[in-house]
């Protein structure tokens, strides 16, 4: 079969050995070596994860096919501290939030969808962005890389989850969303990438400039803002505008440092 047609659905589904063989085709076409295959928990079940070094980089293995991404806003049930946090801080802080936390999450959540997805090798730590956004396109083509599109950037860390965070719907008590810790953003996703860990200093563009995910640089903490939406920049599905102006904008000329890109290498 295709590498690049290989689906979430039919990875999961492989036994061991087969997933190995699968991983190390992949691995020889990147012109790279497998370092490693195991199991990973998930939401919905365990999922195979395969890690590929090329060039002193790690790779995922990230499988496509049909896939749903974004978030299911008809669906959410805020958990009790949620709605908490979300009236007796962000509302009480007056900053003109809306009294429904559903609107908040619609302005900075892409909306649920099926797409259709390669399956792609994509690096498991983003890289510090090395030169003005506007660049790094051509920087990456020039290293056979490209940016991940924002529906495989989802995707990839979710994994298939659809759940507000990658984890789950809850969040950690008494735990925060930036400086180290400990806790379940910290730990690689089910495809082993080390994803949306901390608001601060895990942003990442995309191929599209108004779709900035994996943190906020810390608006909402600096803000304080309320510890539902200090932590929401790292829902999945989250695509704050405002971070994407501010990347992309005047400021972002003198502060893409703390904004990273994560490369992708296709399986053609």
């Amino acid at each position: 079969m295709s590498l690049a047609g290989l689906t979430l659905a039919r990875w999961r589904a492989l036994d061991a050995a087969s997933a190995e063989r699968c991983a190390r085709e992949a691995a020889g076409r990147a012109g790279g070596r497998l370092l490693r295959l195991d199991p990973a928990p998930h939401p919905e079940g365990a999922v195979h994860r395969a890690v590929i070094e090329r060039d002193g980089e790690r790779y995922a293995l990230v499988p496509g096919g049909d896939v749903t991404v974004g978030f299911d806003m008809d669906g959410w049930r805020p958990l009790p501290g949620q709605l908490t946090s979300y009236r007796e801080e962000s509302l009480a802080g007056g900053f003109g939030f809306e009294t429904d936390p559903r609107a908040h999450l619609a302005r900075v959540m892409t909306p649920r969808r099926k797409v259709t997805l390669p399956a792609v090798l994509m690096a498991v730590e983003p890289r510090k962005l090395p030169e003005l956004p506007s660049l790094v396109t051509a920087l990456f083509a020039g290293q056979g890389l490209r940016l991940p599109r924002p529906d495989e950037w989802e995707h990839a860390c979710g994994a298939g989850a659809g759940t507000l965070f990658r984890w789950g719907d809850g969040y950690p008590a008494g735990v925060s969303p930036y400086g180290g810790g400990t806790g379940p953003h910290l730990l690689p996703n089910a495809f082993g990438l080390h994803i949306a860990f901390d608001v601060y200093d895990s942003a990442e563009m995309t191929s599209d400039p108004g779709s900035v995910y994996g943190g906020d640089g810390g608006e909402a903490v600096c803000g304080g803002y309320g510890t539902l939406l200090e932590w929401l920049p790292l829902a999945t599905a989250n695509r704050n505008p405002h971070t994407a102006d501010f990347l992309h904008g005047p400021e972002g000329e003198d502060m893409f440092e703390d904004f990273s890109a994560r490369p992708v290498i296709d399986l053609d």
